[in-house]
């Protein structure tokens, strides 16, 4: 189920398949920045299209860069030497650290009057590192709001100075918007950096692109920069943007988990970028795991266990989120150390991560720099009849992406905010679709005495799947609103009773609230009632989560009337059941007298086709052959051919 807000990921049985990844957001946006900053033209393909991208680009067209859009994902950028045309300019860019931080301290020292500002997540997250080194530099830079934080107010820079000091343990993006700035300055300038270098990798990113265009950077330990003068920035010509491997993530997790195998496509073992190294992390978990120059492919362990680890999770730390999450399919606990960068990224991603995991049912500690990670026990599932957590996203596209894998945990997961992923990767969840298998449905619906709760409870006692009656929820509504004195117009009341309701299937045994109910709930007072509560939109909606419940391995038969086109309009075989209103009076007749319970065939029959008016004509769900469903009409056959016969699609 999808709206605005959220997003319904059934329960996966399995992942499997091929993807190709898109372009790294890290390296897109330097090369962006670079191919500005150098003489020349430079095509740039495989560019990633997302918002943090399009911030950057819409940067460069209000300095004056000409950005030509030559197809797919092409561009050609036409650099401006470092000499940007446009002097003064305000640039919103949104949440985007990438191209907030670079661009910063290129426009320091570019000579011009620049107003930087974005979102205000991003106006939270500490800017003032790299203000002081600029600063050293002779950098004019005012804080427009609160001290340390962006927005910026920048004036033209009196340069001054050959050694510069910068803070590496708490953002590498400071590093790397630096080292890009220093060639402008025309002379040779020195890099210190204070204490520990947080996310090397990415730094290596940053040096290994400046040299491709043409820029050499002389690293002494981390510790050291030296970025010698008289060096400009020259245009490569071509350029092509790696996939990106901190998406990656997700899918190599997801074979891991589903089994597998999952291949991603665009980025491998020889990547310039840190995060593939997350490879590495799943196999000490145990996953299976092959690489190639262009490609990497995970697997689920040999006897389809992951193991908890403990990990300095320095050289991955966007990735390392995906670690958190694949910790609840783990044995033993998870602890992910080193992550201190998390706390001033798009959202304070420890304490948000810990929270969103605790909904799931994990035992989470978390620290200034680490976060620890028990999973529920024995396994990780909700109970039957449950409805599923529901994750709040935080503005973050990586919590997102990473949640989207406690889908497998027999409950489904919902994704709040799901369209947070346009950050990095606006198709995510299409193409995570594309790799996952869901728990599959069958969905039988049709009119009342059609045979359906019959032949669905057939069919799955073949093939071993769960069974929901949906029209048994609706029955015990009106058992309740009855058994509470709750008028059947009063739709508040009734959708409140229908959540706290307590259901309990055990066989053709059912329960409400505690007690064993029986025939009362297939008399007819009872059906009628049942089908005036249905008409009712907010009475739908409280009773959806617990439909959506009974979606649990190996898989689910559901009869109703609305199955395949509002409960699960992803099921893998719908089926509209159907029989002649004669022919049904005739069975609900004999299914009556056969319990002791008189009528009469006419008042069946004047029943039923009334209901048949009523439910056809309903506003919300009603009663209809939905587009891709079957049409069954079973008026000629026995039960047991209509069971074959439902088996017989499916198979096919």
């Amino acid at each position: 189920m999808t709206s605005e807000n959220f997003l319904d990921l059934p329960p996966l049985l399995s992942a499997c398949g091929t993807i190709r990844m898109p372009g790294s957001k890290s390296i897109s946006n330097r090369v962006l920045l670079l191919a500005a900053l150098s003489e020349g033209a430079t095509k740039v393909r495989d560019l990633l299209h997302s918002d943090d991208t399009e911030r950057m680009l819409d940067s460069l067209r209000t300095l004056g860069v000409q950005v030509e859009v030559l197809g797919g994902n092409a561009y050609r950028v036409t650099g401006c030497g470092g000499n940007f045309p446009v002097k003064e300019a305000k640039l919103f860019l949104g949440n985007a650290g990438t191209a907030f931080r670079p661009l910063t301290a290129a426009l320091a020292l570019a000579g011009g009057s620049y107003e930087l500002s974005g979102v205000p997540r991003m106006h939270e997250r500490p800017i003032g590192d790299l203000v002081d080194a600029l600063r050293q530099l002779g950098a004019d830079i005012l804080y427009m709001g609160n001290e340390g934080f962006p927005p910026l107010q920048i004036s033209p820079a009196k340069l001054a100075g050959d050694t510069v000091q910068v803070r590496g343990d708490v953002s590498s993006q400071f590093l790397t918007g630096l080292l890009m700035a220093l060639p402008l300055t025309g002379r040779m300038v020195t890099v210190e950096v204070v204490g520990e270098l947080i996310s090397k990798p990415y730094i290596a990113i940053t040096l290994a692109m400046m040299a491709r265009f043409g820029v050499r950077v002389e690293r002494q330990d981390w510790q050291r920069f030296v970025v010698f003068g008289g060096q400009h920035y020259q245009s490569p010509g071509n350029i092509y943007v790696e996939g990106d491997a901190s998406s990656a993530s997700y899918f190599l997790a997801a074979g891991a988990i589903g089994g597998g195998s999952v291949r991603v496509e665009g980025v491998g073992r020889d990547s310039v970028q840190g995060d593939i190294r997350f490879a590495e992390a799943l196999e000490l978990m145990g996953a299976q795991i092959m690489t190639g120059p262009n490609w990497m492919e995970a697997s689920a362990p040999v006897g389809g266990k992951l193991k908890a680890i403990d990990l300095d999770c320095n050289h991955i730390p966007d990735a390392a989120m995906t670690l958190a999450v694949t910790a609840l399919f783990a044995d033993g606990t998870t602890t992910l150390r080193n992550i201190a960068s998390w706390r001033v990224k798009e959202t304070d991603r420890i304490a948000a991560m810990a929270t969103e995991l605790r909904k799931l049912g994990a035992t989470v500690k978390e620290g200034a720099d680490y976060i620890r990670i028990i999973p529920p026990a024995p396994t990780f599932h909700l109970s039957p009849f449950t409805s599923h957590s529901s994750i709040d996203t935080y503005d973050d596209h990586r919590m997102a992406m990473c949640f989207s894998l406690a889908a497998f945990g027999d409950a489904g997961v919902r994704i709040n905010d799901p369209k947070c992923v346009a950050k990095t990767f606006p198709d995510y969840f299409t193409e995570f679709a594309k790799v996952t298998q869901a728990v599959p449905v069958i969905a039988i619906d049709g009119p009342s005495a059609s045979g359906k709760g019959t032949v669905a409870q057939l069919v799955a006692r073949h093939l071993g799947y769960h069974y929901l009656d949906s029209g048994a929820l609706y029955r015990l509504l009106a058992l309740a609103a009855r058994q509470h004195d709750v008028a059947l117009d009063n739709e508040a009341a009734l959708a409140g009773l229908a959540a706290r309701m307590e259901i309990r299937f055990e066989g053709s045994d059912i329960w409400l609230d505690g007690a064993k109910v029986g025939d009362e709930l297939r008399g007819e007072e009872c059906a009628a009632a049942a089908s005036k509560v249905a008409a009712l939109p907010a009475v739908r909606a409280a009773l959806l989560d617990k439909q959506h419940a009974f979606r649990r391995a190996p898989g689910l038969v559901a009869d109703g009337r609305d199955m395949a086109s509002v409960v699960f309009p992803d099921a893998e075989l719908k089926v509209f059941l159907t029989a002649s209103a004669e022919a049904r009076a005739n069975r609900r007749y004999k299914q009556l007298m056969g319990k002791g319970i008189s009528a009469n065939i006419p008042a069946l029959l004047q029943d039923i086709q009334a209901r048949d008016e009523r439910d056809t004509r309903r506003s919300v769900a009603p009663l209809q052959q939905v587009p891709g469903a079957s049409l069954l009409d079973t008026t000629a056959l026995n039960i047991e051919q209509a069971v074959e016969e439902v088996l017989a699609r499916y198979r096919n």
